[in-house]
């Protein structure tokens, strides 16, 4: 029945939240991809497939100058890359989005509307190959980049730190994909 009813939903809805992570690291001497322009500054560090009964949806990466800190990641200048592999609605991907963030603390009605507004702005409907980046200043807000260009600046530390904590935080609905992400680190924080 749930299979049926995911099917019903189509893949536009689908969302990076819901799906399954496969993931690599690149580790010592491996080739990590060139850092996408608004991204020079930071190295990979780490890269996962996300997929949803065996299509993929996304390869995620995450971007920094240094190890990241699971403790202290939202004091740390860090990134994550989406990079898409098939069409998915930027409604549906901001509305999932705050649904995540809210996993992490109370958001209140009015905030939550203003928020859903900025994410709308900042995630246009995407296709096969198109990129989105989330650039974490810590204390300032996060840069939203879409394929090389900014999209949207929000200027809200608390939004940042919730919205890169859908991966990040230790409340992740994917605690596989954080401990992933930010590696042994991650481990029982």
């Amino acid at each position: 029945m749930q299979r049926r009813r995911a099917c019903q939903l189509g893949v536009a809805a689908l969302t990076p939240i819901l799906l399954t992570p496969q993931l690599s690291l690149a580790g010592p001497g491996e080739a990590a991809s060139a850092a996408p322009p608004e991204l020079t500054n930071l190295r990979q560090l780490a890269q996962a497939q996300m997929r949803f009964f065996g299509l993929l949806i996304y390869d995620i990466r995450l971007w920094a100058k240094d190890a990241v800190d699971a403790q202290n990641w939202p004091q740390q200048v860090l990134a994550l890359e989406l990079e898409y592999a098939r069409s998915l609605s930027g409604t549906e991907i901001a509305k999932r989005s705050l649904t995540e963030m809210r996993r992490q603390s109370e958001i209140g009605s009015e905030q939550a509307q203003r928020w859903l507004a900025e994410m709308e702005a900042a995630f246009p409907d995407v296709k096969a190959g198109d990129r989105i980046s989330g650039l974490n200043e810590p204390g300032a807000g996060i840069n939203f980049f879409v394929n090389g260009r900014l999209q949207r600046s929000i200027k809200d530390p608390v939004f940042s730190r919730l919205f890169m904590g859908i991966w990040l935080a230790p409340q992740t609905s994917e605690p596989k994909l954080r401990k992933q992400l930010l590696g042994s680190a991650a481990g029982g924080a």
